[in-house]
C-alpha cells in the first residue's frame, strides 16, 4: 500500500553543462561513456499512456503541453494530426481511459499529491474539461466499465463516510450520478457487463476477506467465498464474460501461487491456468465476449501465454518482431486493431498499431526519443539465495566500464546502489528503468531485490514477511549486498542504499539498524516512526486496515506499538553516521510529512548531518518534472563524494521547481549556492 506509482519516476532535467571537480572523480574508463542528461532520462515523455478509442476512430495519450503533461488525440487514420484537449498548467494528468461511446476521453487528478482524485471528461470534439466529482476531499474510484452500455459508468464516492466508497451511477452525457448502493463496510465491488453489481468484499478483523452476492443493490447474508490474510493478497475476482455466465478468479486458495480459474453459474470452479513459480494476476480477455484469450506470467521476465487459439497467431507475430517484451495496452470493440507497446530495456520504449487481419505494425511513438542512440545498459535478472533459503528475484544493471560485453558478469568491481522498491506489498519487474540507467550512467551498478514480502512470488513468500520489517526483510537486502561482493560486482565499502515509500523506509532502516554496512542512503518518502505512519492513514484505506495491522503490527494494542517502535528508525537514529539525503512532499497523504520531519529534528538534536528537501506541492513521490529532476540534481551529487561516481552539476535544476532545502544545504555540492544566485 505505501508504493511511489511509475508516474512518480517522471520528471524533467537541465541541459548537460561542464562538468566540473565531480567528473574528475569518476573511473578513467567511464569517462569514454557520454553522461546522458538528466533531461533525457527524467524530463517528460514525449508521449506516453496511448490508448485506441473503443470504436477504432481515436488514438488518446498523454503529452506536454506548455511543460505540463496533457491529454492528446489524433485520428487513427492520421496520428500526425493529433491535437491537445486539455491545458492543465501545473499538475500533470497521468491516467487516462476512454469513454465507453468513444465520444470523450476520462481522466482523473489531484491537488498537489493529496491524493484526492476527482474524474473529468473531455469531448473528443474539443471544449472544455468537465469535472464528474467535484467534491473536495473525496477520492473517486472506479469500479465498472462496459463495452454493451456506452452513456454511463459506474464510480465509487466517500463524500457521505470517508471510509467507505458508495457506488453511483454516472450519466457521461448530463453528469446526473444516481446512487446504486449506501456503502456500511465493503472494500471492493464487482459488476458485470450490465453494469449491475454482482460482488461485494467484506475485510475481517483477521485480515481476510469476506465476498458477498449482491441482487437488486441488496448484499446477500452470507458470503460465498471467503478466505484468511495469507490468501488475502492473491485471491480476488477478475471479472464476468459478456454474458454474466463465468466468473473468473485469481485464486490461491488451493495453493502457493495464485491460479486463474473460471467459477460458473453452480459456484464450479475449473482451473485454467497456474505457475508454481509465481502468481497469476493478469490477462487478455475478449473485448465482445470477455473470455480468457491469454494470461501474463512474470518471474524473471514478463511474457504472455495464450489460452486456447484465438489470439496465439498474433502472440507469436509479436514475439517474433524481437522488439523487446511487448504489452498489449487496448484493443478496439471490433478486435481488428491492437495498441502494443515494446520494450527493448536498453532503449526508449515504442508503440505501436497491430493490424490484426493485415498481420502488419506501424509505429506510432516512441516515448523518449531523445534516448534513442545512447548508452544505455541491458537488465540482468538474478536469483539470489537468502540466508534461509528463499529465492530472491534480482536484476542487476552494470555500467558500461564494468561490463564491456554486456553479458551481466562484471569484469571488475564498482560502486553499487542498492536500489529497494515501494510498497512493500509490491515487486521490482524486468525492463527500461529510469533509475537503473541514471545510476548506471554515473558508474554505478544497481541492483534491485524482491525481499520477503514482495508480491507476485507466492503467498509463502509475501507472508515470511509478516511482523519483519527491519528484520528479515531486511536481511534479505544484506544477503544481497553479500552476493553483489562476492559476485565482484561491488566492493562492501562502497554500497548505497536508496528507494521511495518502504524503500525509503530501507533506507532508514539501514542506516540506523545496520549503520556500518551502507556508504549512504537516500530516503524518498520513507517513514521513519511506524506508530504514527499508521495512525495517520487515509480514512479510506479502513478496508485494507487489518491486513496491515497483521503484516506489520498492531498499533492499537502494547505489544503491538512495542513492535512498532522497535522496527522504526526513528528511534535508532543516534545510531547513523554515514551521509543522509531525504525527499519529502508535504502533501503526502500515506506518509506524513512529520514521518521525515521526526528523524531530521531527531538527528539535528544529535548534530549528526542531514540534508532534507521539501516539496511543499507534492505528494507521496514527485509528479511534477521540475521537481524531480530538482530532487534527482541534488541526489547525484550527494552520491557522487560517497561512491565516488560521475554527476551533471545541481545548476539552476532547483530555480524552477519550488523545493525547500529545509536542513544539510552545505552538506552537496552546488545546494548551498543561494537561490538568488543559482
Amino acid at each position: 500500500m505505501l508504493s511511489v506509482t511509475k508516474a512518480v519516476l517522471a520528471a524533467t532535467g537541465m541541459m548537460l553543462a561542464a562538468l566540473p571537480a565531480l567528473v574528475a572523480a569518476a573511473p578513467a574508463r567511464g569517462d569514454r561513456v557520454p553522461l546522458i542528461e538528466r533531461a533525457k532520462l527524467f524530463g517528460n515523455p514525449e508521449k506516453t499512456g496511448g490508448k485506441l478509442s473503443p470504436d477504432g476512430r481515436w488514438i488518446s495519450y498523454i503529452a506536454p503541453r506548455d511543460g505540463v503533461l496533457n491529454v492528446w488525440v489524433a485520428p487513427a487514420a492520421d496520428p500526425a494530426a493529433a491535437r491537445p484537449l486539455t491545458a492543465e498548467k501545473q499538475r500533470p494528468i497521468r491516467q487516462i481511459f476512454w469513454a465507453p461511446d468513444s465520444s470523450q476521453i476520462l481522466f482523473v487528478n489531484d491537488k498537489g499529491g493529496d491524493e484526492n482524485f476527482r474524474l473529468y471528461g473531455v469531448p473528443v470534439s474539443g471544449g472544455d474539461a468537465r469535472d464528474y466529482t467535484p467534491f473536495d476531499k473525496v477520492r473517486v474510484m472506479p469500479i465498472g466499465q462496459s463495452a454493451i452500455i456506452k452513456d454511463r459508468i459506474l464510480i465509487g464516492l466517500n463524500n457521505r463516510d470517508p471510509r467507505w466508497h458508495d457506488v453511483h451511477s454516472l450519466d457521461l452525457k448530463t453528469g446526473k450520478l444516481t446512487l446504486v448502493m449506501q456503502n456500511d463496510g465493503y472494500g471492493r465491488f464487482l459488476a458485470d457487463e450490465q453494469l449491475n453489481l454482482r460482488l461485494a468484499s467484506r475485510p475481517r478483523a483477521d485480515g481476510g476477506e469476506d465476498w458477498f452476492r449482491v441482487t437488486n443493490g441488496a448484499v446477500e447474508q452470507t458470503p460465498f467465498v471467503s478466505y484468511g490474510l495469507d490468501d488475502a493478497a492473491n485471491t480476488y475476482p477478475l471479472g464476468f464474460t459478456s454474458d454474466g455466465a463465468t466468473l473468473y478468479w485469481v485464486d490461491s486458495r488451493d495453493g502457493d501461487t495464485s491460479a486463474i480459474k473460471a467459477q460458473d453459474a453452480a459456484g464450479k470452479m475449473t482451473l485454467i491456468a497456474q505457475d508454481p513459480r509465481v502468481d497469476l494476476e493478469e490477462g487478455l480477455f475478449n473485448p465482445k465476449t470477455g473470455v480468457i484469450e491469454a494470461y501474463r506470467q512474470e518471474y524473471l521476465k514478463g511474457e504472455y501465454v495464450p489460452v486456447g487459439d484465438a489470439v496465439t497467431a498474433d502472440l507469436a507475430f509479436l514475439k517474433a518482431q524481437n522488439k523487446g517484451e511487448f504489452t498489449v495496452t487496448s484493443r478496439t470493440d471490433a478486435d481488428d486493431k491492437w495498441l502494443v507497446a515494446f520494450d527493448a530495456v536498453s532503449a526508449p520504449a515504442s508503440t505501436w498499431v497491430y493490424d490484426r487481419k493485415a498481420k502488419a505494425l506501424k509505429q506510432l511513438y516512441v516515448s523518449r526519443p531523445a534516448l534513442v542512440g545512447a548508452p544505455l545498459v541491458p537488465m540482468h535478472p538474478a536469483v539470489i539465495k537468502s540466508r534461509d533459503g528463499l529465492d530472491l528475484v534480482s536484476y542487476l544493471s552494470l555500467p558500461r566500464e564494468a561490463d564491456a560485453n554486456g553479458d551481466g558478469k562484471a569484469d571488475r568491481p564498482v560502486p553499487m546502489v542498492l536500489f529497494v522498491h515501494g510498497g512493500p506489498w509490491g515487486r521490482d519487474v524486468y525492463g527500461y528503468n529510469s533509475y537503473h540507467q541514471w545510476m548506471a550512467n554515473r558508474g554505478y551498478a544497481v541492483l534491485s531485490v524482491n525481499f520477503r514480502a514482495s508480491t507476485g512470488f507466492g503467498k509463502k513468500f509475501l507472508t515470511a514477511g509478516n511482523m519483519e520489517w527491519g528484520r528479515k526483510m531486511h536481511d534479505d537486502l544484506l544477503d544481497a549486498v553479500d552476493w553483489a561482493v562476492a559476485q565482484g560486482v561491488t566492493t562492501r565499502d562502497k554500497v548505497a542504499i536508496m528507494g521511495g515509500s518502504y524503500g525509503g523506509y530501507a533506507t532508514l532502516a539501514g542506516l540506523a539498524f545496520t549503520p556500518d554496512t551502507f556508504a549512504c542512503g537516500v530516503d524518498i518518502v520513507g517513514p521513519s516512526n511506524l506508530n504514527t505512519l499508521l495512525g495517520s492513514i487515509p480514512a479510506y484505506w479502513e478496508a485494507g486496515k487489518q491486513q496491515m495491522y497483521r503484516r506489520m503490527g498492531n498499533p492499537t494494542t502494547p505489544e503491538g506499538q512495542a513492535i512498532l517502535k522497535e522496527r522504526s528508525p526513528l528511534f535508532a537514529a543516534d545510531r547513523i553516521k554515514k551521509p543522509l539525503l531525504i525527499g519529502q512532499g508535504a502533501s503526502d497523504p500515506r506518509v506524513n510529512v512529520r514521518e521525515s520531519d521526526q528523524i531530521v529534528d531527531a538527528m539535528k538534536a544529535k548534530n549528526i548531518p542531514v540534508t532534507y528537501v521539501v516539496f511543499p506541492d507534492e505528494g507521496h513521490g514527485f509528479a511534477r518534472p521540475v521537481n524531480n529532476i530538482a530532487f534527482n540534481a541534488v541526489t547525484e551529487n550527494f552520491l557522487a563524494p560517497c561512491l565516488g561516481g560521475r554527476a551533471e552539476p545541481i545548476g539552476d535544476a532547483l530555480a524552477a521547481s519550488t523545493a525547500d532545502v529545509r536542513e544539510g544545504a552545505g552538506n552537496v555540492q552546488g545546494l548551498s549556492v543561494p537561490p538568488a544566485t543559482r
